[in-house]
């Protein structure tokens, strides 16, 4: 699974990197993005529209849910049953996005305890995760727009230490995972396999990392 992630760059870098135009919410740097927070996201709305950065609660609440606390149990939906299952089959189909991020943590057994560990790319450079997004509507007339990150068998830098990881999309998938009115499901689901070993990192940090009230750059510091 993937339950914490870092996301330290800018909106401006956000924007020129996976090709975003109009108004960039404010994005203050963070180093222990957790479940429930409200995240950036990267949608299209149809052919010839702009890509947008819209800002979305992480934990996905199916449009016919009746309690959005149900999102806390949503945060993640696997590849291999996203397409099918009914929490996550419409927004599969229909509302897919980029997640940004330019690192992830996981945790492994060790010593009697948990050491949390940090992946990222090689190069450092930000990235983005495949998403779903959904709509929820409250009896108010309020709404919720929330998002899940999609994830995949564990590669073998991130299988040292998880059996699961989150689905790391290259840059030549992000249109067709972005076309809304694409949905042809085989194609899609071929998008969401393992990212190359070579082109990633992971090193142990301080437990520090592990309360979500805890947001600096501390949450990445390196321990032997």
């Amino acid at each position: 699974m993937c339950g914490r992630y870092t996301l330290r760059v800018n909106t401006e870098t956000l924007a020129e990197k996976f090709g975003v135009d109009g108004a960039l919410p404010d994005l203050p740097p963070s180093y222990n993005i957790a479940p429930g927070r409200e995240v950036a996201a990267v949608v299209s709305g149809g052919e010839g529209e702009e890509r947008r950065l819209e800002m979305m609660r992480w934990g996905l609440i199916p449009s016919w849910a009746e309690d959005p606390g149900i999102g806390y149990r949503m945060i993640n939906a696997r590849s291999e049953t996203a397409p099918s299952k009914p929490s996550f089959r419409q927004a599969f189909k229909k509302r897919r996005c980029l997640i940004p991020a330019d690192g992830f943590y996981e945790w492994k057994k060790e010593n009697g305890g948990k050491q949390p560990y940090h992946f990222r790319l090689g190069d450092g450079e930000p990235f983005v995760f495949a998403g779903l997004w959904e709509t929820w509507k409250n009896p108010d007339g309020g709404s919720i727009v929330s998002c899940t990150i999609l994830t995949t068998e564990a590669n073998g830098v991130v299988g040292e230490v998880h059996p699961r990881m989150p689905v790391i999309l290259p840059s030549e998938d992000h249109e067709m995972w972005l076309a809304p009115d694409f949905e042809e499901k085989e194609p899609l689901a071929d998008l969401l396999r393992p990212y190359p070993d070579d082109a990633m990192e992971a090193f142990p940090v301080s437990r520090f990392v592990n309360r979500p009230g805890n947001d600096d750059e501390g949450c990445i510091e390196r321990v032997a």
